[in-house]
């Protein structure tokens, strides 16, 4: 274990409540340590000055699909290593590795990448554990996956998977498909989080997969049902059912494309902060400023373009993928929903931590607490990136 001691000082740090101007954090090893209104005295430590920049928890990305010009779903242990590394740039300090629709073939050997890199992972984003997002989802929900791999829950499929993978922290579905709500029951059992995702359920539907495991709703608004009318009546979607729920955490993505202006503000608006994790959905061509992509494995996916700040189908009639990084969520939900910086940072550290339940070691700057630390500008321009007391990014300015 490391001994070694960083000092972080004449910083403004971000609290879940507040911003201590002019702190100071100490780092010994992989954990904080010491958290001040004034700078400390230390004489073994390595000094940062962060220069009246701002000190904040590093940002947690729970779906995230690519970037560096990968896709997790390439099955390598480059392309694990290469994603981590990139979205550590922008200020991700940990994430969910996420899958799409596929065969199961494909999952076991993304899997099996997983295992691979997270033991060799040095200067990334640490690699939380693996979210699969399908295939057991709508097929008149299907966004951007493959219809040729959707498939209802299969005890005999995923019984086996998870019991030859341990990694497998979140798994998203439609609740509305047979076999779904045995299935969220199951990775309850587990501890592994049922999340709603590429569906046409009904209030009613939503209901019951929430009291049985089914506690946070995938990319809030995409890929999933509205009001809806079935003979002349009228039902509450899962758009509705968000809202409705208290205590149903929603996730979105923040690029200020895939939601615009007004639904960015009722979204916080009704859920608040605490309910609300901030995503990047990124695919691999996020972190890149290439004009043409794939969406999904670079053998078998899905060719898109990339303009306005979003992945387009060629024929651009939908998005195809979000190619934003972490530190442009908490721009963009600041200038467009008027959210605050106190809450737009919790809604990238605090929250997801907390859905993922892991807060008490992540999420906020405390002592006792992972020294995962991001120091950036008014712009949210990340200057540095701090994961478990290691220096993963720093920016380099010349002349």
């Amino acid at each position: 274990m490391r001994s070694e001691k960083i000092k972080i000082y004449n910083g403004k740090i971000i609290t879940p409540s507040s911003i201590i101007e002019g702190g100071c954090v100490l780092i010994t090893g992989d954990t904080i340590t010491a958290v001040s209104e004034r700078n400390i005295d230390v004489n073994d430590a390595i000094e940062i000055d962060a220069k009246g920049k701002y000190i904040s928890p590093g940002f947690i990305d729970i779906h995230v699909h690519g970037g560096g010009g990968y896709d997790f779903m390439d099955a390598t242990e480059t392309a694990f290593l290469t994603i981590a590394e990139t979205h550590a740039r922008y200020g991700t300090t940990a994430m969910l590795p996420t899958t799409l629709t596929a065969t199961k073939e494909l999952l076991i050997q993304t899997l099996d990448a997983f295992e691979s890199a997270k033991t060799k992972n040095t200067n990334g984003a640490q690699l939380l554990g693996m979210h699969l997002e399908g295939p057991y989802i709508s097929t008149n929900q299907i966004g951007a996956q493959d219809p040729r791999f959707i498939r209802d829950p299969n005890p005999g499929e995923y019984k086996v998977i998870l019991s030859n993978y341990s990694c497998i922290k979140r798994w998203s579905a439609a609740p509305e498909l047979n076999g779904a709500i045995e299935f969220g029951r199951y990775l309850k059992s587990k501890n592994i989080l049922p999340a709603i995702a590429h569906t046409d359920a009904i209030y009613e539907e939503v209901l019951d997969a929430f009291n049985n495991g089914y506690t946070l709703i995938t990319h809030l608004y995409s890929a999933m049902s509205g009001v809806t009318r079935r003979n002349a009546y009228r039902y509450a979607g899962v758009i509705e059912s968000a809202y409705i729920i208290d205590d149903m955490d929603v996730e979105i993505i923040a690029d200020g494309v895939h939601l615009p202006p007004p639904l960015l503000k009722l979204v916080y608006k009704i859920k608040g902060a605490d309910k609300i994790a901030l995503i990047t959905d990124a695919m691999r061509a996020a972190g890149t400023s290439v004009t043409e992509s794939i969406l999904g494995s670079a053998e078998n996916g899905l060719k898109v373009i990339i303009e306005d700040g979003v992945a387009k189908l060629p024929d651009r009639t939908a998005f195809a993928g979000s190619v934003a990084t972490a530190n442009r969520l908490v721009r963009t939900i600041i200038t467009m929903a008027d959210v605050s910086l106190i809450d737009a940072i919790k809604m990238m550290t605090y929250t997801p931590a907390r859905i993922l339940n892991i807060e008490n070691k992540k999420g906020s700057l405390e002592p006792g607490k992972d020294a995962d630390i991001v120091i950036f500008d008014e712009d949210i321009n990340i200057e540095k990136t701090i994961i478990k007391g290691k220096i993963c990014y720093l920016k380099i300015v010349s002349g």
